[in-house]
């Protein structure tokens, strides 16, 4: 990947569709690069999984574009049984939390997860989890290690997140994806016993969505790599740990494995500041003032380079927030209950009123959505394919669900209660807003989906017209001009052949399993609008042509529209293998709620008895996903 220190490509030929649509847009010559170089690493990305499992062939794309209609089969998977071993360690790290909360011992004095904890899970394998094993882990599918960390969120988020940090983005994917076989042999083992612990550097002060700005810098001397520079929001870091660094290296980025010393010195200093969310784990920058990393530390990936590293591992993070946002807000429903039974108003409790009941069944609805998109893009990723398009699904919807339970579902419901100290909702706000940021913020990664959508469709039939625009030396095309029309008759043939297959030729309309009732509508309904967004996606490139880079609120709105249907089936089609009735009931409602997001229609009396029914059912109890979640006390001790 090319960086602001590498000189532009020389000839249009040379650059990427990105490049030629800003370039000929008006844009800067160093935005232009600047986004071409991450076209680019995408792209080296793409090349590291086989061509059936690339962003092209996966079934979100294929739902928009595939002549063959969308492929509901990569919607479901069937659930693979968690091997006997792995379960083990799940269930033994589950007791091992479980008995820490059950004697207060979570916490050390700074409120952080204690070293004691940390160290108690090591012995029962849990940071092992995702390491193969033949170098001391698990080796857990990852459609095992998702849903895990659903059910340790509903025991303590924080803990549920650490196993993500280290086995996600921290140095155990990096390590075993796209390090040696000596690296995996000195690595491996101890990140799975957890005599290392992991994180992962790359955020900079002016470095966050733009990753063509990173200014950390390694220069090799000898067998070192000297390293100075500034890292910025790294979770898990305190002095002793172990982190991958992404830096430059002659200009490019690279992934340095890095292991902190013991104590801060002068060439390592920890930068604390105060944060409000992940309070219970270390959250801190590093400044590295000629910090020495052995050369044998480098990983070097067979394509691409650090940011490649750095992608990877994001795509599993992602399904991670969303799993674990999964679990929170199982305890946010579990903390509703009992209060909702509680309070009074006017001599009813508030579970009997239909606008609380209704939130109850929202809730319902917004949990097994997190499950659907949880158990469908950890099994795309098991089975090969990249999934970056269905992971940033997940993690949007995962991100804003939790932030809508908390905000309009949990606080409205606990009332002003919400905010004393001690309660849930007022303790851990910030844990459950910011999510939305986390593993890149929520419309800018609608922006990435939109435009790993749309990058073969424009690569085929607007690239080539661009190209034919700089030949003949036309900025402004004007179609009422039969000298422009000759100029673009080339290209414009074969986009005119599509745009007629498309609109006349109709798609294969898909066989869905079987299903109840209520749910097959929405799927079909799902597959009806995907099938239908092509033309409508396709059409906005052509009216904005080399101007749609701009267009970001038009962009980040069919994108919200195109996930929405993507949710909604994969909700349906999960939903429909419950045997919970509850379950496809809130399934049911919250598909309902989707429709409406597409189609702007007010919800019917139907729809409103159905939902609030739910939240009845539910309050009485049977919800199998809320099944032994803890609850808290109704009435908490005043705190100051």
């Amino acid at each position: 990947m090319t960086t602001a220190s590498n000189p532009p490509p020389s000839t249009n030929e040379s650059k990427s569709f990105a490049e030629t649509a800003l370039t000929l847009g008006g844009k800067s010559a160093d935005e232009a690069r600047r986004m071409g170089a991450v076209d680019k690493a995408d792209d080296q990305v793409e090349a590291l999984f086989a061509p059936q499992y690339q962003t092209t062939a996966s079934p979100a794309h294929r739902a928009v574009w595939d002549d063959s209609g969308v492929p509901v089969e990569l919607f479901a998977f069937e659930t693979v049984p968690v091997p006997p071993a792995v379960s083990k360690v799940m269930n033994n790290s589950l007791d091992v939390v479980r008995r820490a909360r059950e004697r207060k011992a979570l916490h050390n004095a700074e409120g952080k997860v204690t070293n004691e904890l940390l160290q108690e899970l090591a012995g029962v394998g849990y940071w092992g989890l995702l390491v193969d094993k033949e170098y001391g882990g698990s080796g857990a599918p990852f459609a095992a290690f998702a849903p895990f960390l659903t059910q340790m969120a509903t025991l303590d988020p924080t803990i549920a997140g650490m196993a993500s940090v280290h086995g996600c983005i921290g140095a155990v994917d990096p390590v075993r994806t796209f390090g040696n076989a000596e690296q995996k042999q000195r690595y491996l083992p101890a990140l799975a016993n957890g005599t290392k612990l992991s994180g992962f550097a790359l955020t900079e002060p002016g470095a966050g969505s733009d990753l063509t700005a990173l200014r950390t810098r390694a220069e090799r001397r000898g067998d070192d790599f000297i390293v100075n520079g500034e890292k910025l929001f790294i979770t898990n870091v305190v002095p002793g740990r172990t982190l991958g660094l992404v830096c430059l290296i002659e200009g490019k980025p690279a992934v340095l494995v890095v292991d902190l010393p013991a104590e801060e010195n002068e060439n390592f200093q920890l930068v604390k500041y105060g944060l409000y969310a992940l309070k219970h784990t270390y959250n801190r920058g590093i400044i590295f003032k000629d910090f020495r990393v052995p050369a044998a530390n480098l990983l070097t990936p067979a394509r691409g380079d650090g940011l490649t590293i750095a992608y990877h591992g994001l795509n599993l993070g992602r399904v991670a927030l969303c799993a674990t946002a999964a679990g929170s807000m199982r305890i946010m429903l579990a903390e509703m209950l009992p209060w909702a039974k509680f309070r009074k108003t006017y001599g009813a409790a508030i579970a009997t009123r239909e606008l609380v009941r209704r939130r109850i069944g929202r809730l319902a609805g917004l949990i097994t959505a997190a499950d659907a998109l949880t158990s469908w893009c950890s099994s795309l990723i098991d089975h090969g394919y990249r999934g970056e398009m269905e992971c940033i699904i997940a993690k949007i919807f995962g991100s804003e669900a939790q932030k809508e339970a908390a905000i309009e579902l949990l606080m409205k419901t606990h009332g002003g209660r919400s905010f004393l100290q001690g309660h849930m909702f007022g303790d851990n706000v910030h844990e459950f807003l910011a999510p939305c940021i986390y593993e890149g913020e929520g419309e800018m990664l609608g922006m990435a989906f939109f435009k790993s959508l749309v990058k073969q469709h424009g690569t085929e039939f607007f690239e080539p017209i661009g190209k034919a625009l700089v030949a003949a030396g036309i900025k402004k095309p004007n179609l009422s001009s039969p000298a422009h029309l000759w100029a673009l008759r080339g290209p414009m043939t074969h986009y005119g052949k599509w745009m007629l297959a498309h609109k006349f030729g109709g798609r294969k309309q898909p066989t869905l399993p079987p299903m109840p009732e209520s749910l097959r509508k929405h799927a079909e309904f799902a597959v009806s609008f995907l099938n239908g967004s092509a033309l409508e996606i396709s059409g906005t490139m052509r009216k904005h042509q080399l101007a749609l880079a701009d267009r970001q609120c038009r962009m980040s709105e069919l994108s919200s529209r195109v996930q929405t249907a993507i949710i909604m089936l994969a909700t349906s089609l999960y939903a429909s293998r419950q045997h919970d009735e509850l379950v496809r009931t809130a399934a049911d409602c919250i598909c309902q709620d989707f429709t409406r997001q597409l189609t702007g229609r007010r919800p019917d009396d139907k729809y409103l008895r159905t939902v609030t029914k739910l939240g009845e059912q539910i309050a009485d109890g049977g919800f199998s996903p809320i099944a032994g979640v803890p609850q808290g006390e109704i009435l908490m001790r005043y705190e100051s």
